[in-house]
């Protein structure tokens, strides 16, 4: 049987290289396109055999370029987002114009399937310029490619990814910790790997035209998520209500980082919760149930952030038992 091409754009980050060892590993031939192959290229190669990824560097709005890799695909599946805007990269470029792109070429290449990664909770979120982006993406894309399917997840997390990892670093310094709209906000965290089966499930299935909710097992609220972190690390902080005016002006603040820890459209997006709306499928409803849960798989690499690392031991667990 004739191996299938995927042209993955979005490769290197948590999702794209679980995605890449998941696809080769089933012989699945992977080119993945890449900005910069000197800081990217060694840690997309090491995710897959020799012979089954191809790495290509260029610019995404290279159309030239990217055209000629459409010839020989099969399937484009498109993982880039942005959380903030800088430089170049605003979210109408990133999450509206770049996917329309994609999707017309799908369209005059014929390819059998374009896989999207969009966000879950957009639909409410419409004073948000990040969530405003994403579902005119999502109409482009429907609009251009009929065999598309659109994926949206609540917030991924895995030992790469810069969600648990970088709030564990900011409590592990921090001896006070902002709480925004009283730390209500619900999430249901989906693991980095079960997100993986889920599109791996897409592809073997061959689902399309569909938009799917991709949510992990359990609810959680944005003080609970805190609360097991540290938990997990072994500390204790205090976790202080901000009141709304206070909250805006240190997202005003944060957002002036060349990585903001918060900017002023995050906190808006932060009003809404984060879980399945009841309006779309699920993966639980296609079959591909996450099987993760939240506690469980920070505990495997939360011991980075505790005192005595690998070989400390977790006092809130001795107390407890």
């Amino acid at each position: 049987m004739k191996a299938k091409n995927c042209l993955i754009f979005g490769g290197s980050g948590q999702i794209g290289r679980h995605l890449i060892r998941k696809l080769t590993k089933n012989n699945y031939r992977v080119t993945v396109v890449t900005r910069n192959i000197h800081q990217k290229g060694h840690i997309i190669k090491t995710q897959g055999n020799a012979g089954f990824i191809n790495i290509i560097e260029s610019n995404i709005f290279d159309e030239t370029k990217i055209k000629k890799l459409f010839e020989e695909a099969d399937i484009c599946i498109n993982l880039i987002g942005i959380l903030f805007e800088k430089r170049g990269n605003s979210f109408k470029n990133i999450h509206t114009l770049f996917p329309s792109i994609l999707a017309k070429l799908c369209k005059q290449y014929n390819l059998k399937h374009f896989i999207h990664l969009s966000a879950l909770g957009i639909n409410e979120a419409t004073d948000s310029k990040y969530a405003k982006t994403k579902i005119e993406g999502e109409k482009e894309i429907l609009k251009n490619f009929s065999l598309s399917t659109i994926l949206r997840p609540s917030i991924v997390y895995s030992v790469d990814d810069n969600f648990t990892t970088n709030f564990m670093t900011l409590l592990n310094r921090l001896p006070i910790f902002p709480l925004y709209y009283s730390g209500r906000t619900k999430f249901m965290p989906i693991h980095s790997s079960d997100l993986v089966n889920v599109i791996f499930n897409v592809i073997t299935q061959n689902i399309s035209s569909q938009i799917i909710e991709c949510v992990g097992p359990e609810t959680i609220t944005f003080k609970q998520i805190l609360e097991k972190l540290l938990f997990l690390i072994n500390k204790k902080r205090l976790l202080v209500t901000f009141p709304l005016p206070l909250a805006k002006l240190s997202a005003k603040f944060f957002q002036l980082f060349p990585k903001p820890l918060l900017t002023e459209d995050q906190l808006t997006l932060l009003k809404y919760d984060n879980i399945k709306s009841g309006n779309y499928k699920t993966n639980f409803d296609i079959g591909c149930p996450a099987k993760c849960f939240f506690e469980k798989e920070v505990k495997k690499y939360c011991y980075m952030w505790r005192e005595g690392g690998q070989f400390s031991i977790n006092k809130n667990e001795k107390k407890s038992s």
